[in-house]
């Protein structure tokens, strides 16, 4: 499917430049949301109601593109994620970028929020990553490890996600696709951590009472845009967060 790219110049792009455009950097930290032209996160508790044609192009990029998607576990069990189960085009754009096969998700939990048979630890192809803190019990951890995923600990009372970070990074795993939720995103923005965030604009007005696509402490990040395309009503926009 061609969009429109209508910043920093006008241009058509077809699947090919679509990809040089949301490829990674070597050592880059991407967050990918979508929401209402009025701020809604989300339609009666899930992201999916928002999502249109053009976006879901651009949100399968980051996976396809990426060493590691990253989620928070209440988005990776209210989703419903399972393992990255890749196709001829997901398999074609990973070895034409040198990636491994199958990526793995990395999910981030401080315990109870994240069940040992969820799917997104039992469903896989590739082991699934679990980022936790010392506080949560031996046996919480040893139930992840039991699926064959592996448990990486960093931080005492909450996940310290750059160390979190600095740890997927030491397995290889440097272009981060991170897929939520608000929380997550929140934690990540505190701590100076996102270098992208990919936000699709949905043509649809929700009101209610939906959250924003950050929540936790304040934080004054700024933003510079560096792209922003169109199809189907659709704004996809590209931001590099200034240091």
């Amino acid at each position: 499917m061609d969009v429109w790219q209508i910043w920093p110049e006008q241009a058509q792009l077809d699947e090919q430049a679509l990809e040089r455009r949301y490829s990674y950097p070597d050592r880059w930290l991407v967050v990918n949301f979508v929401s209402s032209a009025d701020g809604a996160v989300e339609s009666g508790g899930h992201s999916a109601p928002l999502s249109t044609p053009p976006d879901r192009v651009v949100y399968r990029l980051g996976g396809d593109l990426a060493d590691v998607v990253l989620l928070g576990a209440g988005t990776a069990v209210g989703e419903g994620f399972h393992g990255m189960r890749p196709d001829e085009l997901t398999a074609r754009r990973r070895a034409e970028y040198g990636l491994a096969p199958v990526a793995p998700i990395a999910v981030v939990s401080t315990g109870p929020s994240l069940p040992p048979d969820a799917p997104v630890l039992t469903d896989v192809l590739t082991p699934s990553i679990v980022l936790t803190c010392g506080d949560v019990p031996v046996e919480r951890r040893r139930a992840w490890a039991g699926t064959g995923s592996e448990v990486i600990v960093a931080g005492r009372d909450r996940v310290d996600l750059a160390a979190a970070r600095s740890a997927l990074e030491e397995r290889g795993l440097h272009r981060i696709d991170c897929e939520g939720g608000p929380t997550l995103f929140g934690s990540l923005l505190e701590q100076g951590l996102v270098d992208e965030l990919r936000l699709t604009l949905a043509p649809m007005l929700l009101s209610g009472p939906a959250g924003r696509i950050a929540a936790g402490a304040p934080v004054d990040a700024r933003l510079r845009l560096d792209s922003v395309l169109t199809q189907a009503d659709t704004l996809l926009m590209r931001y590099l967060v200034e240091r």
